[in-house]
């Protein structure tokens, strides 16, 4: 029989995912009553199948989203003014293929990272990259890069994904370094990639956490001249569900 010698040459092609579609064709009497041209396009769907579930398996690796979290999980029932309509026109990742951004703001425990990771994670079932980092990480590696001299590398990759997310963002005061380095990252994605930022910081105040008035001109302008605002209100869905954050199905 050459059917081994067949499936061995799949895998050695790294067409794995016809390769298991044929040995089960193999093995059940329904595929035989199939036509060639039927059993042959099963086997190209299970392959296609295969590398996009492997290429979606490298994205989400790569975005290091720091929490699990899917659009269709979202609690629309805790009193937070989350708008339904709004939150399923995001989840069809239009924002990005238009380079919109994206602002969550709202008091602690309130779901703000969890709705991007969710939206985050629905971008790269779409198709595109995602870097999830904290604000202060970010701008930590950003020093480094300026120290070491890599800092047009770093700003290059940074440019090249397709969703970058931070948390917290203007927490505290950006110091000269960390203002100015964020411009250029914000420089790069204006008008040619998204960003998601979440903070507890209301919007009016980010001007005087950016600090100089010039340079946070320049980066507000860059975040919220394309971005929609959700600006989440109400008790903590963490004290009202009484569980760790890990131990959350949905927000």
């Amino acid at each position: 029989m050459l059917n081994q010698p067949t499936i061995e040459k799949l895998h050695t092609m790294k067409m794995h995912g016809m390769a298991d579609a044929f040995r089960a064709q193999l093995e059940t009497t329904e595929s035989h009553q199939l036509s060639f041209e039927e059993r042959f396009a099963l086997l190209v769907d299970q392959q296609w199948l295969w590398k996009e579930n492997r290429a979606l398996g490298r994205r989400l690796r790569c975005a290091k989203l720091k929490q699990r979290a899917v659009i269709e999980d979202v609690n629309y029932q805790h009193p937070r003014q989350l708008d339904r309509r709004l939150l399923r026109t995001l989840a069809s990742s239009e924002w990005v293929r238009q380079k919109l951004n994206l602002v969550f703001t709202g008091p602690t425990g309130i779901g703000k990272s969890w709705l991007a990771c969710a939206l985050a994670q629905k971008a790269c079932r779409e198709g595109f990259s995602v870097l999830h980092k904290k604000t202060s990480e970010l701008f930590r590696e950003l020093a480094i890069a300026q120290a070491d001299g890599s800092m047009g590398r770093m700003l290059l990759r940074l440019a090249q994904i397709d969703v970058l997310l931070l948390d917290d963002f203007a927490m505290a005061p950006l110091k000269d370094s960390e203002r100015r380095d964020f411009l250029e990252v914000c420089d790069d994605r204006y008008q040619h990639r998204s960003m998601i930022l979440t903070s507890q910081m209301p919007v009016t105040h980010w001007h005087e956490q950016i600090g100089d008035p010039t340079v946070a001109d320049s980066i507000l302008d860059r975040l919220l001249h394309n971005a929609y605002r959700i600006e989440l209100k109400g008790e903590s869905i963490r004290k009202t569900l009484g569980r760790k954050p890990d131990q959350e199905d949905g927000q």
